[in-house]
């Protein structure tokens, strides 16, 4: 019965070669299955052609492999693919190819779902199904660097944990996808080209700093006043601005790396000036970097974007504190691809 069988990749290399061994076959063996489903990803077993027939029906009868599929793909009118990607039990998330001059970035999803409530985002309205294994989280790397140099004739160069999900409630196996991605027997990327975003988990904020992780870090912040932040985004009450400036000041002494945070200004909600005088207030204890975020809406009309006037003030105040910003205009509007947006309606 195929319920039976383990996913192969969730093996080590090290267990791979042991399972060779005790099969009675050489070490090295393991290390030619480990490269196929790496590096080369491959789907099926029959695909790994320098192996036997003989070991390739012994793995068949013994594995899976659990690959994603790309259900849908929808290009934008400014270049960015949005893949609605299947995976093995038949659930959704969906990842992002965003197209620069400069650059290829991917957008990928870590649970199916969300843990978290931020009032403003569509995949907050999905309940958490499950979190993403490892290999899932590589898959969708692996396919949109296959469609960025399929379409835009260069490999991926950026990945951002931004797609579906809070990536620190999926801790471990975010970490193992990376690790994979950046390992010279996966897909060999710099670390220095990750992003992670978190909503603000600070245990885990602190937890990331101890484990030496080599990506950047972004925090999704949107204001800088508790009574503001908890009815935008409820779970602030469980992790309050104390507790997370807490974190990102042990994340700032550990790493000694500049903190990006996500910031979106909406109209009659956080865009007057006591708003922008906490969030300078809030980020002057380390260095820091404010994309102001452009709103994308969600139908209910709820959420507006603010004025220009609001965000020229954000951008002249925090510039004035020697706070970098950057005014970020999103992508992929025309097929629900952009920031917030993503809820598997494709």
């Amino acid at each position: 019965m195929s319920t039976t069988k383990k996913d192969i990749r969730a093996l080590t290399k090290e267990q791979l070669r042991d399972f060779f061994v005790d099969q009675g076959d050489k070490a090295f063996r393991g290390n030619q299955v480990y490269e196929w489903l790496w590096q080369k990803s491959a789907h099926s077993f029959e695909a790994m052609t320098n192996i036997s027939k003989e070991t390739r029906q012994m793995l068949e009868d013994n594995f899976v492999i659990n690959h994603i599929r790309v259900d849908t793909m929808q290009r934008s009118a400014d270049g960015t693919i949005k893949n609605a990607v299947q995976l093995h039990d038949g659930l959704i998330v969906e990842s992002v190819l965003i197209p620069t001059k400069t650059r290829t970035t991917a957008c990928v999803s870590s649970q199916v779902g969300c843990s978290l409530d931020c009032r403003f985002c569509a995949t907050a309205r999905l309940k958490r199904m499950r979190n993403l294994n490892p290999d899932e989280i590589y898959d969708q790397v692996v396919a949109i660097d296959n469609e960025s140099r399929l379409y835009h004739n260069r490999p991926l160069s950026n990945i951002v944990f931004m797609g579906m999900g809070e990536p620190l409630m999926n801790y471990n196996n975010v970490l193992k996808a990376i690790d994979k991605i950046t390992s010279d027997d996966g897909l060999g990327m710099s670390p220095k080209r990750i992003v992670v975003s978190t909503s603000g988990v600070p245990k885990m904020i602190k937890k990331m700093a101890d484990d030496e992780v080599k990506f950047k870090l972004a925090v999704s912040l949107h204001s800088a006043i508790d009574e503001v932040r908890t009815t935008i985004m409820p779970f602030n009450e469980t992790f309050p601005l104390a507790d997370l400036r807490e974190a990102l000041e042990y994340w700032y002494t550990k790493t000694k790396n500049r903190i990006t945070y996500e910031y979106v200004v909406w109209k009659d909600i956080n865009d007057k000036r006591k708003d922008v005088d906490a969030l300078v207030q809030f980020c002057k204890f380390a260095p820091s970097k404010v994309n102001l975020i452009e709103y994308n809406p969600i139908d209910d009309g709820e959420f507006q974007q603010a004025n220009s006037e609001a965000i020229d003030m954000y951008k002249n105040i925090l510039e004035a504190n020697n706070i970098t910003v950057t005014i970020r205009r999103s992508r992929g509007k025309d097929i629900d691809a952009a920031c917030g947006q993503l809820a598997n309606k494709s």
